[in-house]
């Protein structure tokens, strides 16, 4: 997506479109696959760093290949911890995910990682991927408004305390996790039972109530479109390996019959 205004946020403008963005999660950390997925026609992309095995050169990689493509990408750290967050704007994240905020305390904790003082606790570097290497006039007085941030939540304490957890100033969007939710009410992956799709839509009618945007990621195209009707704002489908095996395995399934030995 070109963006002319180094400190124009390009999430924060899908929001505004007339379209729920719809996005997928990049779980194979490879740069080719993430610059396909820019290409394929999704409005942004999760560059992963809680459960896929890279590190910053691996994020910083794959934020190289999708630039050059028409998605924006979403950088999610392993933890709310201020270290991992200031890496991760330092290597180019504007829109960042925080997972598993239970908490108004916590909300606050991800927002002060995302702003230079005084406003927050984000350490100061002139020289990074972030600020053009030294060439974006004005970065460091203009960063903080080019953050979003979103926080995940993933628990029914984390839901308990949504509105607690949305009103905290620099909360731009709500993320919820349906698979840690569903673990967290005893039902562990099943995102599709009746009990968790209650919480599901809940949470999309109070975020609605607040004027907060609202994401969340469904495995299948199905799903998604459900969750889209409840009022969610922004939603992810699969990931480029969940989709690669559901394919993989379609193909398998749909040639294993002419394999047989005669």
């Amino acid at each position: 997506m070109s963006n002319s205004d180094p400190f124009d946020n390009p999430f924060r403008r899908l929001l505004g479109a007339d379209r729920v963005p719809l996005g997928t999660w990049l779980m194979s950390g490879c740069s080719s696959t993430a610059e396909a997925m820019g290409h394929a026609g999704f409005d942004w992309l999760v560059v992963d760093l809680e459960h896929v095995p890279i590190e910053y050169t691996g994020a910083l990689h794959l934020l190289q290949a999708i630039a050059g493509t028409p998605a924006h990408p979403v950088v999610r750290i392993a933890w709310n911890d201020g270290v991992l967050a200031k890496r991760a704007l330092d290597v180019g994240a504007q829109t960042i995910m925080f997972p598993f905020v239970c908490t108004a305390e916590d909300a606050a904790r991800a927002v002060a990682s995302t702003r230079y003082a005084p406003q927050g606790t984000r350490g100061f570097a002139a020289m990074h991927r972030a600020s053009g290497y030294g060439t974006k006039a004005g970065y460091a007085k203009r960063a903080n408004g080019a953050i979003f941030c979103i926080v995940q939540i993933e628990t029914l304490e984390a839901v308990a305390n949504l509105e607690a957890i949305a009103c905290v100033p620099g909360i731009d969007g709500i993320f919820l996790g349906p698979g840690d939710l569903s673990a967290s009410m005893g039902f562990t992956g099943e995102v599709s039972h009746p009990s968790v799709l209650d919480v599901v839509a809940d949470v999309a009618a109070r975020c609605r109530k607040l004027g907060t945007p609202c994401g969340i990621l469904a495995p299948t195209p199905d799903l998604l479109s459900r969750f889209v009707a409840m009022g969610y704002d922004f939603a992810a489908l699969s990931s480029d390996m969940g989709m690669m095996m559901r394919q993989a395995n379609a193909y398998i399934e749909e040639i294993g019959p002419s394999l047989r030995k005669r």
